[in-house]
């Protein structure tokens, strides 16, 4: 697709703002990073890194035209649009609420909960990629993705996006049932919809987020049971709490980045309140396991262990929040990849 068809079509900003970055000698004058979007001054005294770490500079190039992949490599660019890993992630904690449902589980249920989740996510990554492609050719971390590199067309994009979300929406509704294929389409609305253009102007945009990433453990409990109880919400907010330290570490060390694009992330933004926030609900978590026998979902043993855990991850989010570095956020942020594991994990040994 041509630049100018592309530019009539209005299916992202105009294409003067969507480029592949260039290098440029021009030195950084504060600690506000250039680009095509407004940036976001850095909210504290760190600048960044150097600028040749962030040289960017989005500019026209009327010879270069969108192109959709040969069919050989299609497969792997829809692997990335729907970015497999996270939607790994996911499919994951889909799966344990799934598991830790107390009801007779069913092979095929499964299947079809894990492959209409996995269809969703595809759906909701795919969209985002469409929408934030001119933010993303400023940003290192993902100035490669697909659109960014016109290894697609925003058309071709856009379609696998709403044909995914379909099949994964009438996928969960005809072999599931129909409050987990409704989860599934609020996700993709949430990601897509809300938080998506929502990072262009509030810092609220990260408990959205969080709801996001809250639903899919849901679904799972919901694809055995049919209804949304006290056993599904506690998976929910296991997930909705976990996210913020997550993110919070994860976004630190990219937070010159996020300066540049102009996106509204509380480390840009506030980074005093991006490490209470942290704090706050890595300790969230003590009290909310500590809830799950009340509720007759675990033992008293899952209490003792889960105690163990989430206080370990306390520790690391109250090391983040005395001293925001690229140090304390990424133990942060490692911890997280194992505490979560570890986390459910006891919660299916110990479900009554």
């Amino acid at each position: 697709m041509s630049a100018t068809l592309f530019s009539q079509t209005q299916l992202l900003p105009p294409i003067s703002r969507f480029y592949p970055i260039r290098k440029t000698s021009t030195a950084a004058s504060s600690s506000v990073l250039t680009g095509a979007s407004k940036p976001i001054p850095l909210a504290s005294d760190q600048s960044p890194k150097t600028e040749s770490e962030f040289e960017s500079n989005i500019e026209t190039n009327a010879a270069l035209r969108w192109k959709d992949p040969p069919p050989a490599s299609i497969p792997g660019t829809y692997i990335s649009l729907a970015k497999a890993r996270l939607a790994a992630l996911v499919v994951l904690t889909t799966m344990a609420g799934y598991a830790v449902c107390p009801l007779a589980t069913s092979l095929p249920t499964l299947l079809a909960t894990t492959v209409g989740t996995a269809l969703c996510v595809a759906s909701a990554n795919s969209l985002n990629q469409w929408i934030e492609a001119p933010y993303d050719a400023q940003m290192n971390r993902t100035r490669s993705r697909v659109l960014v590199t016109h290894s697609i067309s925003p058309i071709h994009a856009f379609s696998f996006g709403i044909a995914s979300g379909i099949a994964g929406f009438v996928s969960l509704y005809a072999l599931v049932n129909p409050i987990t294929a409704v989860l599934g389409l609020a996700n993709i609305v949430l990601y897509a919809g809300i938080y998506t253009p929502m990072k262009r102007f509030s810092i609220w945009n990260t408990w959205v987020g969080s709801l996001v990433g809250a639903i899919p453990p849901i679904m799972g409990w919901t694809a055995c049971t049919g209804t949304i109880d006290a056993g599904a919400l506690f998976m929910g907010a296991i997930l909705f709490a976990w996210q913020f330290p997550h993110f919070n570490a994860l976004s630190w060390n990219l937070r010159s980045d996020y300066s540049k694009a102009g996106y509204h992330m509380m480390c840009v933004v506030d980074p005093a309140l991006n490490g209470r926030v942290s704090l706050r609900y890595a300790l969230a978590l003590i009290p909310l396991c500590a809830s799950a026998p009340a509720i007759g979902l675990t033992s008293w043993m899952f209490v003792a262990t889960s105690s163990v855990v989430n206080g370990i991850f306390a520790m690391a989010a109250y090391r983040f929040w005395r001293n925001s570095n690229e140090k304390t956020a990424r133990e942060l942020f490692f911890m997280s990849l194992i505490h979560l594991p570890a986390l459910l994990a006891l919660v299916m040994i110990f479900k009554l």
